[in-house]
């Protein structure tokens, strides 16, 4: 599993002019199965998408994010391995 962590690197009206690209790239990967959870940071500087799958393949999606193409901003990939979950999110241990 990885939590990515979004930093934007350009003034939030650039972010915002790719805001409804980056929304339908992220359905994209919700519809595939690979994001489970996305959301902003607060103070909105970045935002947060928890993955699964493997690293090359979520570093292959990544480039491919309209954030990352218009370069407002910067990927950081953390891996890790859950062995716990609160009741209800037991999935996540598998992801």
């Amino acid at each position: 599993m990885f939590v990515v962590s979004l930093k934007y690197i350009a003034p939030l009206p650039e972010v915002d002019a790719l805001l409804h690209a980056h929304a339908a790239w992220l359905d994209r990967g919700y519809a595939d199965g690979v994001f489970l959870a996305s959301g902003r940071k607060v103070p909105r500087n970045g935002g947060v998408i928890l993955a699964s799958g493997e690293r090359a393949a979520l570093e292959a999606r990544l480039s491919e994010d309209p954030f990352a193409k218009g370069g407002v901003a910067r990927h950081d990939i953390i891996e890790f391995a859950p062995s716990m979950a609160a009741a209800g999110l037991e999935s996540l241990k598998k992801a």
